[in-house]
């Protein structure tokens, strides 16, 4: 496989699975691009590899930015935007790990604990039932909170020795 059908690849499976994380598929593209990419990329550079519009670039290179995945350079001399993106894949699955965590997770540990202050009599069937599934919904989602911010700080060897212990 020559490189550029190889990076094509690439990019176009980086953004499929980018979509399953719960971010647009041209985010991903633009991320696998500057993940690949050995020198920082401005915005016309980035539109002319993946041929996407202006007001779509600068609004993904953004959230790439906002999630830490990607950082503005400066280059000396140039009036244009540069960036690049976090090559560290361990760096990179902890941040999308945080932002899914504050993006999806903490909101709904939020409402789970409103929930468990339903009222309604402890002896009738359906607040009882709604109480259980909620204590049991909110356990299991705090215990997913613990597991998620213990990845988060950790580091990439204990993780990974932890791992391989579990299915020894």
């Amino acid at each position: 496989m020559k490189l550029a059908e190889a990076k094509a690849q690439f990019i176009q499976t980086w953004g499929s699975l980018g979509a399953q994380w719960g971010i647009n598929r041209t985010m991903a593209q633009i991320h696998a691009l500057l993940l690949i990419s050995p020198d920082p990329l401005s915005a016309d550079d980035i539109m002319e590899e993946l041929n996407i519009s202006r007001g779509n670039t600068n609004m993904n290179v953004r959230d790439l930015i906002n999630w830490g995945l990607v950082e503005k350079v400066l280059i000396p001399g140039e009036r244009r935007e540069f960036f690049s993106a976090e090559k560290d894949i361990w760096k990179v699955s902890t941040l999308i790990a945080r932002e899914r965590k504050k993006r999806e997770l903490d909101p709904i540990i939020k409402v789970l604990n409103q929930l468990q202050e339903v009222e309604g009599e402890q002896k009738d069937k359906h607040v009882k039932a709604f109480r259980e599934s909620v204590q049991n919904i909110n356990k299991f989602a705090h215990q997913t909170d613990k597991t998620i911010t213990a990845f988060i700080k950790s580091e990439e060897h204990w993780f990974s020795n932890a791992l391989l212990k579990l299915f020894k």
